[in-house]
Order: C-alpha cells, then structure tokens, then sequence
C-alpha cells in the first residue's frame, strides 16, 4: 500500500480533519439510507492506502468538493479505478498533482508518507520498466496562468546544485526540509505553469535533478518508503524531459538504495537497465559507477566471476572520465570512487589485499568531507579484517572528526559498524577510537 497523499492534500485544502471527515461522510452516506459509522481512524487508513468500500469513495468526493465548492473525481482524491495505467499512460497533469502533493505532504511531516516503508517486488520494478519502454510524452506543453521562462529554470539548476554541496557538508537530515521548502514553494507553480514543449523538457530535467536530491536526502534519513517515491518521480521527471542519461542517474540512486535494501539482483537488473537504455547518453562516469555497484551486488551473491568482469569494466570507464564533460548530476563520480566500490566488492569475495589497496587508493585522492568518511570506514574494517589493529585505530579517528557535524542517518551506521568492530578486536589503540566514536553518535541528529 502507498500513502493516498492526494486526499490527504484535499483534505489539508478544505480544512477538514480525520475526525470530521468521517462525521461527514456518516452523515452524507445516511441520506442515502446507508448505515455508516467512521471514525478518525478509518480515515488514518485510507491515508496510509486503504480503499474504502462501495460508495464510499464517492461520498468522499461529495463531502470534500461541497467544502471546496468544486467537482472531485476520483483520481483527484487518489481513489481512482484500481489497476488503472499509470506512469507514462497517465497524463503528466495528473502526474505533476500526485507529484506535488507528495511534496506537500513531506513538507508538513505527515506520519503516513515519511514512515511509509519501501515498495519490493513488481511495484519497486514497474517505474523502470515504465521509463525503458514506449510509449514517450510526444508534448509536454502546459496551459497555465504563469509564463515559465529560462531565467526560472536556472533558477531551479542553482538550487540543485546548492542543495547539493549543501547535502555533502551537512547530510541530508539538515538539507531536506530545506530542498522540499524549495519544492513546494518555487518548482510546483512551474510545474502548473505555462511552457512550450522544449522549454517544458528543460523544466522536467531540472525538476527531476532537484526531485532526486530530495530522494538522496530522504534516503539519508532513513525515510526510504519516501526516497523511493522520490526516486520514481524523478525518473517520470527524466522521461518526459526526453533525457535518458538523466534517467540513467536516476536508476543508479535506485541502485543504490537496492544494495542498502540487500536486494542484489533487483540492483543487477536495475544497472542492466540504465546501460542498455541510456545508450550512447550515458557517461563514462555514470557507466564507471553503475558497473562498480553492479560489482558489489554480484560480490554479495557469490559471483566472483561477475563481479570481477563488472569490476574491468567500472575501471575502463573510468579511465575515460574527463572533467568538465560530465553533467552537473554525475559530479559525485569523483576520482577514488571507484576504488571503494571495488573494495568494498574484494571485501566480499575475501580478497583482503585487493581490498587494501584500492581502499589506500581511495583515501589517498582528494574528496568532500562525506565521501571521505565512508572511504575511511571501508579502509578502516579492511585494517581491522588484516590485523593491524594500531593502524586501523588511527583511520578511525580520522573518519570520526571528518564526519563531525554531519546529520546523516547513513554516516551514522557507518560509524556504529566502524566502533562494533574496533570494541570486537579488544586492543587499547581500537578502544581508544570506539570511545571516541562513542562520543559522537551521542550528539542527536
């Protein structure tokens, strides 16, 4: 079940709470001769997807438009015909409400969307297929009461990229209220906005780049029922943009979340699907990271043949990365990122000194503060695995002050690993480190 976050925008419009709504639909459903008794907590469950039986449904609409002094159908109360076609086959109208009231509904920190758990299975599967497959949006020109122009779309590029560095520096705990702020208040009147077909497609591309950074963050928070969402919004963002390479990055956040999720072949298919879609779109850093965590999924199903065919191809690609010629999504493939992908797949397959060294070569090259802890982390359980406790100690302090500051949910297991395995190996240096760690998952997030 998915959060209804449309009727849930409805029902923030008309003003109308969980307890009186369902005093409402009472009393419409007896001047029908039916017999209704809802409480507050039936309406909880149709937030949280639930669909209410029979007529229901309409009386829903009936109350809610009578409040709001228009017509509701309804798809616009997110109870539409079950099994009905979405993504592509849904008019990118109804997409953009879906979208935005999502947004809105993260905004204002409802229970139901920001703890609703992750899709598995065919439903985690249909949004990429959906993106591979015809059929494309031939327009995506919208009539609406303010004119889109290029200076808002750079707009919308700034704040991604803002965003961004700001996720690197303080984790995205911190930076997603402020992306979805940015959301809510500057992207969704655009998005409702009035635009010709290609100035329409650069507002999706940049939409879904700033839609896939609140993804990121979300993800970062441990909400990933609502990265996934966001995730899927931005990979429908990418479609209607006619960009595939931005799908392409997409797909890879979802890829991502699959290794986190410890779904290893979902992760496979997930990649096989963004090389072989993306095409001659996809960048050399792109392909370099998709392949490394390709490698890190065959490596956890023990397919070392795999992996290590995955792991050539990662460094042939990128040995072709060439600065300035990557788009502005892909410039968190920085040198050395490869080299941890790899060791953390070596870790997996046992080959410790394989792992070593690409974890040194990864500590060893330039990077932002959050993409060196977790280099520090790999290289840190490597030393401890090879019994060099002294100098597994000593990285470990250095990854805990990088990640100082930091409100990040996914730094956070990172360090609680780091310190179950240095309290584990029982040696003064390693103890020393662990209270340290101690120390800063004692700052709240």
């Amino acid at each position: 079940m998915e959060p209804n976050t449309l009727l849930d925008s409805v029902l923030d419009e008309a003003g109308v709470s969980h307890a009186g709504l369902a005093a409402h639909v009472n009393e419409a459903g007896r001047a029908r001769g039916m017999k209704l008794r809802y409480e507050h907590t039936a309406v909880a469950r149709w937030l949280k997807g639930q669909r209410p039986r029979g007529q229901v449904p309409d009386l829903i609409c009936e109350v809610l438009g009578e409040r709001l002094h228009r017509a509701l159908t309804l798809d616009d109360i997110g109870l539409g015909t079950p099994g009905s076609p979405r993504g592509p086959a849904t008019p990118l109208s109804g997409f953009v409400e879906r979208a935005t009231a999502l947004w809105r509904s993260d905004e204002q920190q409802r229970p139901h969307v920001v703890q609703a758990p992750a899709v598995t299975g065919t439903p985690a599967v249909i949004p990429v297929w959906e993106w591979e497959n015809p059929p494309e949006d031939s327009d995506v020109s919208r009539r609406g009461q303010t004119r889109v122009s290029m200076t808002d779309i750079e707009t919308l590029r700034a704040a991604r990229a803002h965003y961004e560095q700001m996720y690197r520096k303080a984790g995205g705990v911190a930076t997603r209220t402020r992306v979805v702020g940015f959301l809510n208040s500057e992207a969704a009147p655009l998005l409702r906005g009035a635009y010709g077909d290609d100035t329409g497609r650069q507002l999706h591309r940049t939409t879904g780049g700033l839609v896939a950074i609140a993804g990121i963050c979300a993800y970062d928070s441990d909400a990933h029922g609502l990265a996934q969402r966001y995730f899927h919004q931005a990979l429908r963002l990418a479609k209607a943009s006619g960009d595939r390479g931005l799908g392409a990055y997409v797909i890879a956040l979802l890829v991502n979340q699959s290794l986190f999720m410890k779904e290893y072949r979902q992760a496979v298919a997930f990649a096989e699907s963004a090389l072989r879609a993306a095409g001659s779109q996809i960048t050399p850093a792109l392909a370099a990271d998709l392949y490394a965590m390709q490698a890190k999924a065959y490596a956890r199903l023990g397919d070392g043949a795999g992996t290590l065919s995955c792991i050539r191809r990662a460094e042939t690609a990128a040995d072709r990365i060439r600065p300035g010629q990557e788009p502005d999504e892909t410039g968190y493939v920085q040198p050395g990122l490869v080299n941890v992908q790899v060791a953390e797949a070596l870790l997996s397959l046992g080959d410790l000194g394989g792992a070593r060294e690409h974890a040194t070569a990864a500590v060893g090259t330039p990077a932002h503060d959050r993409g060196r802890v977790h280099r520090l982390a790999m290289l840190t359980h490597i030393e401890l695995r090879q019994g060099d406790a002294d100098r597994a100690g000593a990285t470990a302090v250095e990854m805990t002050e990088r990640a100082r500051g930091m409100e990040s949910q996914r730094l956070r297991d990172r360090l609680r690993a780091v310190r179950e395995h240095l309290a584990a190996s029982g040696c003064a240096a390693t103890a020393a480190a662990a209270e340290l760690i101690d120390g800063a998952l004692r700052v709240p997030l």
